[in-house]
């Protein structure tokens, strides 16, 4: 059988495929051998520029050469590569070989191809190489999911900030608030959630078999191979790699930061479920509509059906998302002794990680922009409910130090239908300022949202 997309393992590479574009160049295969090569040119590179009398600085040519076998990196690259791997059963060493053999009828570089994977242990190409498809991940991928729906929930917030809806604490009518404000509570979770995830430093090691320098300072024992792995690690690309310097490390970089970026990202899902859930509640309570497309069939036997599917993509792709970067998170940074292998298989998957997190952005930004807003709806729910005047009446009486202002309303509301006439005669007869009662009598469950349109507004 062959490999497509209705064959594939997985859903991402199967029905899903086509929504994850921008992924898979980053987190593939491809993409992690595109950033091995990118890795061994800039060592390289650095070492003809480090002084030693055995190699001299290249030339420009041979630097344009250099870069552009990966500025140019393709999939025929790749499969070549993976061809040398079926000989050497070592795919670093595989990606080591390939570049030598790019050297061929060009006696500069050859004459310089040991120097290719000079003093590196397997791990200082693989750390940095994951290290920038991570940061590639969260800047082209994550990121930008985020901003959209950011974005699209503030357009939202905005828009609706006037509009009153009921509130439901614990599901029982609470506190009327404004559509747009709950939206904008979701915004400001958000922004913070991403300001996180953006915060965290990529890290990356290149020093050597046990993070010593033990086989660099063999060579060259009186050379500052601390700092000069600093300037290949944090020298802009592409002559450097642009990451943070790990300075301490056993044989891998400690992926201490890669559970710090994981967690992140799982509190922003964790987010995005809570509004998930939310807004197929507001689907459910008929406070929102779902836009509807010729064709499309919401239940194979109800034909009235639109199903909130986006809202439950969402929170089912999340799920699977957190499940896997929380494993990473837990896993990555525990490493017996100097070095074992359970992490090479487990950051595989990082991939498999962030593309359920982009699925899952990609269905709601599609149920976001479906949701039109039902305020008769929205309306009837607030008429049907006086019962939430309670508490702005009860905290006038006790400004006032009316005595048991708090169980007089409890006996007239709790567990009973209440009615804005029952309501008014109990106003009536208060013993507060008229301008309160006037007040008060004017209140409706629609105009009690205190200062959630602002607050919607603001963000």
């Amino acid at each position: 059988m062959s490999l497509s997309t209705i064959t594939a393992l997985s859903p991402l590479d199967g029905r899903y495929a086509a929504k994850l574009s921008a992924l898979r160049p980053i987190m593939s295969e491809y993409g992690y051998m595109h950033r091995r090569v990118q890795v061994e040119v800039a060592w390289f590179i650095a070492l003809s520029d480090a002084g030693f009398d055995e190699f001299k600085p290249l030339s420009t040519g041979a630097r344009a050469y250099l870069l552009g076998l990966v500025k140019n990196f393709s999939e025929a690259d790749c499969a070549a590569i993976k061809d040398i791997e079926k000989t050497t059963n070592h795919d670093v060493k595989a990606v080591e070989y390939w570049i030598k053999s790019k050297f061929e009828a060009r006696p500069e570089l050859e004459k310089a191809a040991e120097f290719v994977h000079f003093a590196c242990t397997s791990e200082d190409i693989n750390n940095t190489s994951h290290a920038l498809q991570i940061r590639a991940g969260r800047d082209q991928v994550v990121l930008p999911g985020l901003d959209r729906i950011v974005l699209k929930l503030r357009e939202m917030a905005r828009a609706f900030a006037d509009v009153p809806m009921l509130s439901r604490t614990h599901g029982q009518t609470a506190s009327p608030t404004t559509v747009g404000k709950e939206l904008a509570n979701v915004v400001v979770r958000l922004q913070g959630a991403v300001e996180r995830i953006a915060a965290v430093k990529i890290l990356a090691k290149m020093n050597g078999a046990v993070g010593n320098y033990n086989a660099h300072l063999a060579a060259w024992p009186d050379f500052d191979w601390e700092a000069f792995s600093k300037k290949v690690v944090e020298t802009h690309e592409p002559m450097g790699l642009g990451l943070t310097l790990q300075p301490y490390s056993i044989q891998i970089e400690p992926h201490d930061y890669m559970a710090e970026l994981f967690d992140a990202i799982a509190r922003s899902n964790t987010i995005l479920v809570d509004l998930s859930r939310d807004i197929w509640g507001y689907v459910s309570l008929g406070y929102f509509k779902q836009k509807l497309k010729a064709g499309e069939i919401g239940s194979s036997t109800m034909p009235h059906k639109v199903n909130p599917i986006d809202f439950e993509n969402a929170e089912g792709n999340l799920g699977l998302a957190n499940a896997l970067l929380r494993h990473l998170a837990e896993k990555l940074p525990v490493s017996r002794w100097q070095r074992d292998l359970t992490d090479s298989t487990v950051l595989r998957n990082i991939g498999v990680a962030l593309g359920y997190t982009a699925l899952a952005h990609s269905s709601l930004m599609t149920g976001l922009g479906k949701l039109e807003l039902n305020e008769q709806a929205l309306a009837a729910d607030l008429d049907a409910s006086w019962e939430v005047l309670a508490e702005p009446i009860q905290t006038v009486m006790r400004r006032y130090g009316v005595a048991g202002a708090y169980e007089k309303l409890k006996e007239v509301t709790r567990g009973q239908a209440v009615t804005p006439e029952a309501l008014h005669g109990l106003i009536q007869g208060l013993a507060i300022p008229q301008a309160d009662k006037d007040r008060l009598l004017a209140m409706t469950p629609a105009s009690y949202t205190g200062k959630a349109a602002e607050l919607a507004r603001r963000v």
